[in-house]
Order: C-alpha cells, then sequence, then structure tokens
C-alpha cells in the first residue's frame, strides 16, 4: 500500500461500488478465460505480471464449494508499479464466517455486495449491509461473519506481500 495513493483509492472504491449494483446473473459479459486464478495475497511464489487490461466474466471464474457457501476467484498477480493483489469473491451461508478472525502483513478492502456483514475490526464489531465496505489494516486482527438470514455476497481485494 505505499505507493497508493488518494486517486487509486478513489478509482478502487469507485469500481467496487460499480460491482455492488450488479446482481452476479448481469456480470456476465463475454470474454477470454482469466488469465490470473487467484491464490493468497501472500505467498512466496512470483505473481504474474498484470500489465494488460483485462475482464473476468462471472459465468468464467472457478468457483470452489465450502461448508461456508462458495468463493470465485478473480486474480491474483503484480500491479506494474509493484504492489501484489489479489482479488476474490465469497458467499457466504447465514450465521458463517470465512475463517477464524486473523491478520497478517498484507491490507484488504471487502466490499459487501449482498446481505448483511459483521466486521470484527481488532475486537470492535461493525455491521454494514450492500454497498458497505471494510478495510483491514496490515497486522490488525480482523474476521467476517454473515448476521443475515439470506447468503452475504462480497468481494476481497488484497494488496501486498506476506513475506
Amino acid at each position: 500500500m505505499e505507493n497508493m495513493n488518494r486517486r487509486d483509492l478513489c478509482a478502487l472504491l469507485t469500481a467496487f461500488t460499480a460491482m455492488a449494483g450488479l446482481p452476479a446473473s448481469a456480470q456476465t459479459t463475454a470474454a477470454p478465460a482469466n488469465p490470473n486464478p487467484a491464490g493468497t495475497a501472500g505467498g512466496g511464489g512470483r505473481a504474474p505480471v498484470l500489465s494488460a487490461s483485462h475482464t473476468f466474466p462471472w459465468d468464467q471464474l472457478p468457483v470452489v464449494k465450502n461448508a461456508n457457501g462458495e468463493t470465485r476467484a478473480v486474480t491474483r498477480g503484480t500491479l506494474v508499479s509493484g504492489e501484489l493483489v489479489e482479488m476474490h469473491e465469497t458467499t457466504l451461508l447465514p450465521g458463517h464466517m470465512p475463517h477464524l478472525p486473523h491478520q497478517h502483513l498484507h491490507s484488504e478492502f471487502m466490499m459487501v455486495r449482498e446481505g448483511t456483514m459483521e466486521f470484527n475490526n481488532n475486537g470492535t464489531m461493525q455491521t454494514v449491509g450492500p454497498g458497505g465496505v471494510f478495510f483491514a489494516a496490515s497486522n490488525v486482527l480482523h474476521g467476517l461473519k454473515n448476521v443475515g438470514d439470506a447468503n452475504a455476497n462480497y468481494f476481497v481485494l488484497a494488496i501486498g506481500r506476506d513475506a
């Protein structure tokens, strides 16, 4: 995040806001398959450089189902400016968490598209609905939980390395 300025942050939040207004079924435009499936934001491996603009059609994102819901990897790579980024989308069942609260070196923006999510911000609980954004700063304990009666859907944009 050391190279991110106010303009970059505004562009990022504008993109998140645009995604919030689209139901999952509307995100199916034709384009090539996802060139860089997401992994984790950290990790020691060399990530591909994201130097070309690209679309990521909803119906082409790889889906991983688990006991808490499902996740779609969007992309993982290094920007030309040097930051490692990873993006994924998660659908959580009511009352579920994707994992226990944790902390890591990279920072994350999490934008709620559908449902009601509770954000554990270093022990302080904060709740938002559709269009709300959480920010987990580097090395701060954080966690998420679907506190609504229906599935919750959110995007995560992780920025930075863990090693």
